[in-house]
């Protein structure tokens, strides 16, 4: 079992190291060509940013399945499904027409229609839903259309749910990245636990989707230097789905050895079998909660369900007063906590201390959502290891001056002009939104520039 997970290990490390470093070349070809939208009023980033970060993560994509196809533990899923090439067929597809909005900005209506397209081409190609196991009732075949619809169906809502939730720096990378290991250890433990070939493809779909936001989430940390733009969302949010659709309803029961002993027993360990029809919702239980309130709001509204706003759950976080890196990293705690809860549950589903630590969890996040003027610090030993923000000592050998300046800023607040000054930066400046700091800097791990506030409200214009 150490050799596939070596293997495993070495498909993440290669797509995470190309999608790292095509993103840098990727960014100055955004910037040479134009692809950089300007400010929207649904922003939240100060300065025209590029985009076609998707390019980047497409090339990880494409470089994880050619390394997987050569090693010896994986290449037999190649030989023996043409799952792979469905999802390389329909990655391709949408991740074209995600670029072409990145620079054109297309219609929504026919992004939607691309997207039909591409989930119908992994149809064709064999990656579809064949029946669906329901409690009670046990092992149903679909038809062709109804497999055929179904497939279509998870597919437009798991694309558009990552995209709709694609609005701050980091987040929708971070959240795929939470997903896609949940995913992996529910699919691993099928395939080597219960010996299922059929969770063979879902398992590697989950490796290499991880590998692809590993690599492009130091480029797009705040304040990123580069967005993913639809180009990406909609590319990551496709492989989400065909490792969902790839696992659901093309485990056999049977295989499991499951029905023996009392109906509740059975109820108990057909639950393995039932978690797949559960699980792809735990996992964008977030984005998908994001995007029905959204439908909702703008339709009430009297507005179209594709006209943008700022009403999604992290602008929302933004105005309580959370910052931008926090508001992250809470979304970021409630997608692994519903996320390995399901997962947690679906293992040891008669134990009541995975119920016990997922309300303890579930206190905690509501313990921090409810103290948004907290900042944490991180211990001395550790300081060398997180953003400047978080540490006790900011300044040059450690001094505590500069800690302490920057708290007196942070207590003035975000909205409020630093007091005392003289000369031109006392000047009237232009607000700038909770959360919102920074101008984008040139590579992706490495000191940024700093402007003066003046500079960056001039630049903003």
């Amino acid at each position: 079992m150490g050799q596939p997970v070596r293997d495993y290990l070495l498909t993440l490390c290669v797509t995470a190291a190309v999608t790292y470093l095509l993103t840098g070349p990727v960014r100055k070809f955004a910037i040479a060509i134009g692809a950089m939208p300007a400010i929207r009023a649904r922003d939240v980033h100060r300065e025209p940013t590029p985009r076609l970060g998707g390019i980047a993560m497409f090339g990880g994509l494409c470089a994880g399945l050619i390394v997987a196809a050569h090693l010896h533990n994986l290449d037999w899923v190649f030989q023996l499904s043409t799952e792979p090439r469905a999802l390389l067929s329909g990655a391709a597809l949408i991740w074209l027409i995600g670029v072409l909005d990145d620079k054109f900005e297309i219609d929504a209506l026919i992004k939607l229609g691309g997207q039909m397209i591409a989930a119908a081409v992994m149809v064709i190609q064999g990656l579809t839903i064949l029946w669906l196991p329901i409690p009670g009732v046990g092992t149903v075949a679909l038809t062709q259309w109804q497999g055929t619809l179904l497939t279509v169906a998870l597919v437009v809502i798991t694309i558009n749910a990552v995209n709709f939730v694609d609005g701050l720096d980091g987040l929708a990378a971070g959240m795929v990245c939470i997903a896609a290991a949940a995913f992996f250890l529910y699919t691993y433990r099928l395939w080597y636990g219960h010996m299922i070939e059929a969770a063979a493809p879902a398992t590697l779909f989950a490796v290499i989707l991880m590998g692809m936001c590993l690599g492009f989430l130091p480029h797009n940390m705040h304040p990123a230097r580069i967005f993913m733009g639809d180009s990406g969302s909609m590319l990551i949010g496709l492989v989400l789905a065909a490792g969902a659709i790839s696992v659901t309803g093309r485990v056999d029961p049977d295989t499991m050895k499951l029905f023996a002993g009392s109906e509740r027993e059975v109820t108990h360990a057909m639950l393995p079998v039932f978690i797949p029809l559960l699980l792809p919702l735990t996992i964008i239980a977030i984005p998908a909660a994001d995007l029905v309130l959204a439908i909702v709001r703008r339709t009430w509204n009297g507005q179209s369900p594709f006209a943008a706003d700022r009403g999604h759950l992290h602008h929302r976080l933004l105005e309580i007063g959370h910052s931008h890196s926090r508001s992250v990293l809470i979304m970021y705690f409630w997608s692994a906590l519903i996320a390995f809860g399901a997962v947690g549950y679906s293992v040891h589903s008669t134990s009541l201390w995975i119920v016990l630590v997922i309300m303890g969890m579930s206190t905690i996040g509501l313990v921090l959502l409810l103290m948004p003027r907290f900042t944490p610090r991180a211990p001395y030993w550790a300081e060398r290891f997180v953003p400047p923000r978080y540490r006790r000592h900011r300044g040059k050998g450690g001094t505590p001056g500069a800690e302490s300046s920057a708290e007196a800023g942070a207590q003035q607040g975000p909205l409020e002009a630093p007091m005392g000054r003289k000369g031109p930066e006392s000047q009237e400046r232009t607000p700038v939104v909770v959360g919102v700091s920074g101008v984008n800097g040139a590579t992706a791990i490495g000191p940024r520039s700093r402007f003066s506030d003046r500079d960056r409200a001039e630049s903003a214009r």
